[in-house]
């Protein structure tokens, strides 16, 4: 099967390089280290047993198992579908809409896979075939699919081919050299790489630049800590505003690290200066989609408009904004709606499309509103949704509270009050013990609905 897929996997010409840097130089960092060369011996070893198959649905939690993973199918031509939870119906879904799929996981695993990758010693003899593999892949091989998170509405399909994920790349590597002054950093991320943001920040950074990851996904304040302890400086964290706020109040103390990089959701000024000064670094707040990849960034502290990256262009439309980028095969509009500044380099985020209310001829933006809500004292996280029109026509508002018990009802609508018209007062208050928040700290739509079905 080796020789058999060695052939088939020679590559096309302009062939783009599956892994950069220096063959010594360590790839994984933290409690299980291990080098470029190391890696590229078990991407080896898993690439000769996979099935024959046009799909990989990779569930690997452990960042070294899945990096090895999505290496290991590139190369044998296999497309990787990167499903937005690991939730079984999700999983399901997506396999059914690509037949012919397997799934892919960590060994010991709960979770029931076709096949799992593992940290077994490379056989000897498949070590001693790896000079002859060809680690050139081919540019306009599709390498992934990835799923929106379904936070605004059903998960729709994105595909990305290697040269796209290479050159996004690119540009993501310069954003973070103006941090680090060159780079070399060590990256702990609290992502799950089936996100864009994570397979943008914690896999194809260390692949394709002189980054190493942790191989972990600390999830708690204390285990981000520790993983933070397990490696050198200098440390980027690579995080979500959820995840930011839980390590503010646990009030532990980290390693010094040369930055924060957060992303998914909204991060307010109040949180990014708590941080800063909590942490004494900057936190850097990046702009993206599943469609896009991320096209800019703010030290959200200190600025309001975002800086766009060198290779987007933005073109602001009456239903959202289009966006011009070498790696997107054609322009793709976002629902976001932006107001351009510093001669189109940079932009004020004005809400989305979707979230525009207007009620008795007057307008305002779900976001802000949500964001509004919570800053109240007491409110530990909220948001406000618009549900669909009931039988009369009306989309009443409803607001989903997760705040201390000593914060009411009526004082939580006396606070909205003061900085927001009547007419936008919520309908009812839903009070919660947490949000149903996924794994990067977003709100799917479905499952605040069925929230407030139950309720």
């Amino acid at each position: 099967m080796s020789a058999q897929w060695q052939e088939q996997a020679m590559p096309i010409d302009a062939g783009l390089s599956l892994i950069t840097g220096n063959k010594a130089d360590l790839l994984f960092c933290g409690a299980s280290p291990l080098t470029r060369e190391e890696f590229l011996q078990r991407v080896h070893a898993l690439a000769v047993r996979l099935p024959d198959a046009p799909y990989a649905i990779n569930l690997c939690e452990r960042r070294d198992h899945f990096i090895v993973g999505f290496c290991a199918a590139l190369l044998r031509g296999q497309v990787t579908l990167l499903p937005p939870s690991r939730a079984a119906g999700v999983v399901d879904d997506v396999a059914m809409r690509h037949p012919g799929s397997y799934r892919m996981g960590d060994a010991g695993s709960a979770l029931l896979c076709d096949l799992y990758v593992n940290d077994a010693p490379i056989d000897a003899d498949i070590a001693a075939t790896m000079q002859d593999i060809n680690l050139s892949v081919p540019h306009d091989r599709l390498a992934m699919i990835g799923f929106t998170s379904g936070s605004t509405g059903s998960p729709s399909a994105n595909p990305k081919t290697w040269g796209a994920l290479v050159h996004t790349n690119t540009a993501n590597l310069h954003a973070l050299d103006e941090l680090f002054d060159g780079g070399n950093a060590a990256i702990i991320a609290t992502v799950p790489p089936q996100h864009m943001y994570g397979m943008e920040m914690s896999v194809l950074m260390p692949m394709l630049g002189p980054y190493a990851v942790h191989s972990g996904r600390p999830f708690f304040p204390h285990d981000i800590a520790t993983a933070l302890s397990e490696v050198e400086a200098p440390r980027l964290l690579v995080t979500t505003p959820v995840h930011l706020r839980a390590l503010i109040e646990a009030g532990i103390d980290l390693p010094p690290l040369a930055a924060i990089v957060t992303a998914t959701a909204p991060l307010s000024i109040d949180l990014a200066s708590r941080a800063e000064n909590k942490f004494g670094c900057e936190v850097h707040e990046l702009f993206g989609s599943t469609e896009t990849c991320v096209i800019a960034q703010r030290r959200t502290s200190r600025e309001e408009a975002w800086h766009l990256f060198e290779d987007v262009h933005l073109h602001p439309q009456p239903d959202g904004t289009r966006v011009e980028r070498p790696s997107l095969p054609s322009p793709l509009l976002l629902a976001d709606l932006v107001e351009l500044v510093d001669e189109g380099r940079g932009f004020l985020l004005r809400g989305r499309q979707a979230d525009l209310l207007e009620i008795a001829g007057k307008r305002a933006s779900l976001g802000d509103l949500t964001r509004r809500l919570q800053s109240i004292e007491g409110v530990r996280d909220a948001a406000m949704l618009q549900v669909d029109a009931d039988a009369s026509g009306v989309r009443r508002l409803f607001a989903i509270v997760a705040a201390d018990a000593a914060v009411n009802d009526a004082a939580i609508l006396d606070a909205l009050r003061q900085s927001t018209d009547p007419v936008f007062l919520p309908r009812r208050i839903i009070r919660v013990d947490a949000l149903p928040r996924n794994d990067t700290g977003k709100l799917p739509r479905d499952a605040l609905l069925q929230l407030i079905s139950r309720r």
